[in-house]
């Protein structure tokens, strides 16, 4: 078995060390400086919402038998909401200044118990001792996919068979500046199923694909697994009762746009059908299926798919296929022309605080729209006078949501101005701003 690599860079320890003296709440959430404890673990609601969620996966028993880790801990965002799911939870960084943090956070949580990495391993923990492994936010700031390989199999080593694995990596494309502790390596939707497949994994999401915060969610299978399924398909009767919008109960689907994607609703489905293995036949063409959810009492499953580049409108035939043979009967799908693209203003904060809204604290503005599709029909004016942003960021191309940073004139005056934001045609109402000095 070839050993992990130690820590690739050793600013690593140093970077993260010197943030977690400086603001440790920061540098984790991104929310502001010098956020109080409240507002912090406020930030964490949406995600922890989210992983327990993915716990309706995990077999039912007694939740004080089971077993968490997490990856790149920080300050015990994660680690102490997370805590009453399990009767006993670790957590590994890299940095032993936040591994301090969480130890004084966690102190009053007997079974929750922290730990310094001691590089891209999990040395200290037995194989097969987890029921739960996750990580948000930690790989997308790793310089070195050897690393970041080193932990995602040592990941696997250390889940029992049947134990579920969420993880979170940049999935933005390639960028020509070199990686370092903040801007780490980026993932494919490529690499995330390769990984899945060389390693046994049934996979159930994988979403956010081509933005930062790409994630999945899988299932260890034992040793072989992906390899022998396809060579003694089992039997399914899966069969498609329904189909809606994911995004709400009707059931015509648009045919392109950020609506684009239709949920299945089936019964019967086989409990190893993973997104590895399933496809979904849209018309002539394959969708993108991306999401398999937890059954529900009634037994149906819920199984999302992004619809393929020019699906015709009308009725449309869907047919589910798995191990390359079909599943269950075809269903019909309606697909109904998009509607038309309309730009919408959906924040305007501050660039570096992003929770303290329109206080300009830092001196650069950031704007966040939807449904545009080119950053040039955008144009932003404070007080009247004309601005050009200095940052472009597709966070979502699908959407699509841009994100621009504007910076603020040189010699502006401290208070509030008004900052007018148009898109195309679309003249948005101003919003006030308050700046400071900085």
């Amino acid at each position: 078995m070839t050993q992990a690599p130690n820590i690739a860079d050793p600013r690593m320890r140093e970077d993260w060390n010197r943030r977690a003296r400086e603001d440790a709440h920061y540098y984790v959430a991104f929310g502001r400086h010098g956020q109080d404890e409240a507002e912090f673990y406020a930030t964490a609601h949406e995600m922890v919402y989210g992983l327990e969620y993915e716990l309706k996966r995990l077999p039912p028993g007694n939740p004080r038998a089971r077993r968490a880790l997490e990856i790149g801990c920080g300050p015990g965002r994660l680690l102490k909401p997370l805590s009453r799911h399990f009767g006993e939870i670790h957590g590994v960084d890299v940095s032993d200044e936040m591994v301090s943090l969480a130890r004084q956070r966690l102190r009053d949580i007997p079974h929750a118990h922290v730990h310094v990495s001691p590089g891209a391993d999990l040395r200290q923990f037995a194989d097969e001792s987890f029921d739960f492994v996750y990580s948000y936010a930690v790989f997308q700031h790793i310089p070195s996919r050897e690393v970041v390989d080193s932990y995602l199999r040592e990941a696997r080593r250390v889940l029992r068979t049947g134990g579920l694995f969420w993880f979170q990596v940049n999935g933005l494309p390639d960028s020509d500046a070199p990686a370092d502790t903040w801007s780490g390596v980026r993932f494919t939707a490529e690499d995330i199923v390769e990984f899945a497949n060389e390693n046994d994994f049934q996979m159930y999401t994988l979403e956010g694909v081509r933005t930062q915060y790409m994630w999945t969610s899988l299932r260890k299978r034992p040793d072989g697994w992906f390899r022998d399924l396809p060579l003694h398909p089992p039997q399914t009767g899966a069969h498609i009762r329904r189909i809606s919008n994911p995004h709400g109960t009707e059931p015509g689907v648009p045919r392109s746009g950020r609506f684009a994607c239709a949920s299945l609703w089936i019964t019967d489905l086989h409990p190893e059908c993973g997104l590895n293995h399933v496809r979904v036949r849209i018309g002539d063409a394959w969708g993108t299926a991306n999401y398999i959810a937890a059954p529900l009492a009634s037994g149906e499953q819920q199984l999302n798919v992004l619809l393929p580049d020019d699906v015709p409108t009308g009725l449309v035939p869907v047919r589910l296929e798995w191990l390359g043979t079909e599943a269950g009967r075809e269903a019909v799908m309606r697909v109904v022309p998009p509607s038309p693209q309309v730009p919408r203003l959906l924040a305007v904060t501050d660039a570096t605080d992003l929770l303290s809204g329109t206080r300009i604290t830092h001196g650069n503005i950031k704007a966040i729209l939807e449904e545009v599709s080119n950053p040039q029909d955008v144009s932003f004016r404070l007080d009247g006078q004309p601005l050009q942003p200095n940052l472009i960021h597709w966070a979502d191309r699908r959407t699509p949501r841009l994100e621009l940073v504007i910076p603020v004139p040189e010699g502006t005056a401290p208070g509030w101005h008004s900052l007018e934001v148009q898109a195309r045609k679309q003249r948005f109402a101003p919003v006030g701003i308050e700046i400071y000095p900085h």
